[in-house]
C-alpha cells in the first residue's frame, strides 16, 4: 500500500498505523440526584442543546421558590422606603403626640399642686417625688412623640433605602444561583454527534462528576496514528496525507492537525541509532470530503504523505 515514498528513491519506511477516532464527550452530572427523564437511547443521532437527560430537582426547586419569595420581599421593602410614610402614618403620630403632651401638662398641674401642700407641710415629701417622677416620664413621651413625628415627616434617610437595595440585589443573586443550579440538572447535549454509550438508566442516581450519557462527535472522524521514527521527518501540521481505510477502496484526503514533539515511547536519548527507528510519535490526522463522515471509529488505517498536493 505504501510505495510512494519508496518511489522517491528512498528505502520504504514502516507503516504509519492507527485508527479512526472521534471526539468523544461526556456529559456529567452535577448533582446526585436521580435521573428522572431519558429520552435518548444509544445509537441514537442528536442536535447541540438536544436534552439528553434530566436529574430530580425537587430540592433545587425549594431552594429556589424561597429565594424567589426572598427577592419578593426584599422588593416589597425597597418600595416601601421609598415612597415614604404614609399620610395615616404621620396623622397617627401627631395624634399620639397630642395625647401624650395632655398627659405631661396634667402631670405638671398635679406635681404644682402638690408642691404648694408639700410647702405647707400637708403631704409627705415622698408623694410630691412620686408627682416628680411621672411629670419627667410624661415629659420623657413627649420627646419621644416628636421626634417620632419628625422622622416621618422628614421621610425615608437615602441610607436606608440604599442598603435595602443591596439587600435586594442580594436576594436576585442568590435567586439567580438556585435557577442556574436548576438549569444545570437539564443535560444538554453540548454539539452535534450520536449517542456512544448510556452508562447510568432512569431512576438511577449517578454521583456527582459521573458521566451519565457519552456522545460521539459529529462530522468526519479523524485518524489517530503512531509516525515510526523513520517517517517523523513526512509528517508535519498542516500537510496533506492520504489515508487507507480498511474495506474502503479508495483512500481519503487528509490533513495532519497535530503530531507530537516527543516520542510516546522509550525516549530517543536511551536508545541505540539503531534501536530509534523503533520510536513512534502520536498524530491526529483530519479526514477531508463527504466519504470520511460516515466512516466508523475504531476502524484501522494506514497513511503515507500526499506529495501531489504539498
Amino acid at each position: 500500500m505504501l510505495t510512494g515514498l519508496a518511489a522517491c528513491g528512498g528505502p520504504q519506511p514502516p507503516p504509519v498505523v492507527g485508527t479512526l477516532e472521534r471526539h468523544r464527550f461526556e456529559v456529567a452530572a452535577n448533582a446526585s440526584e436521580q435521573i428522572v427523564q431519558l429520552p435518548v437511547i444509544e445509537g441514537q443521532r442528536v442536535s447541540r442543546g438536544q436534552l439528553l437527560a434530566a436529574l430530580d430537582g425537587g430540592v433545587l426547586g425549594a431552594s429556589r421558590d424561597a429565594a424567589a419569595a426572598e427577592l419578593q420581599r426584599a422588593q416589597q421593602y425597597v418600595g416601601e422606603l421609598r415612597n415614604g410614610p404614609r399620610a395615616e402614618e404621620i396623622a397617627a403620630a401627631a395624634a399620639q403626640l397630642a395625647a401624650v403632651e395632655a398627659d405631661r401638662e396634667q402631670s405638671a398641674r398635679e406635681y404644682q399642686r402638690l408642691a404648694d401642700l408639700a410647702q405647707r407641710g400637708l403631704i409627705a415629701p415622698a408623694d410630691l417625688d412620686r408627682q416628680r417622677q411621672l411629670r419627667d416620664s410624661a415629659q420623657a413621651s413627649v420627646d419621644a412623640a416628636q421626634a417620632q413625628l419628625q422622622l416621618l415627616r422628614r421621610g425615608t434617610r437615602s441610607e436606608q433605602i440604599a442598603q435595602a437595595s443591596s439587600a435586594q440585589a442580594t436576594a436576585a443573586a442568590q435567586l439567580a444561583q438556585q435557577q442556574a443550579q436548576l438549569g444545570r440538572l437539564q443535560l444538554l447535549a453540548p454539539v452535534d454527534g450520536t449517542v456512544e454509550a448510556l452508562p447510568y438508566r432512569l431512576g438511577e442516581r449517578p454521583p456527582v462528576g459521573a458521566p451519565v450519557v457519552i456522545l460521539l462527535a459529529a462530522g468526519a472522524p479523524f485518524a489517530r496514528v503512531y509516525v515510526p521514527e523513520p517517517s517523523r521527518a513526512h509528517f508535519t501540521a498542516g500537510r496533506h496525507v492520504r489515508v487507507h481505510v480498511d474495506g474502503v477502496a479508495e483512500p481519503v484526503v487528509g490533513t495532519v492537525r497535530f503530531i507530537a514533539g516527543e516520542a510516546s515511547f522509550t525516549p530517543y536519548f536511551a536508545l541505540t541509532q539503531r534501536d530509534r527507528s523503533r520510536l513512534a510519535y502520536l498524530a491526529e490526522i483530519d479526514l477531508e470530503g463527504a466519504a470520511a463522515r460516515d466512516l466508523p471509529v475504531g476502524v484501522p488505517v494506514e497513511v503515507l504523505p500526499d506529495a501531489a498536493r504539498d
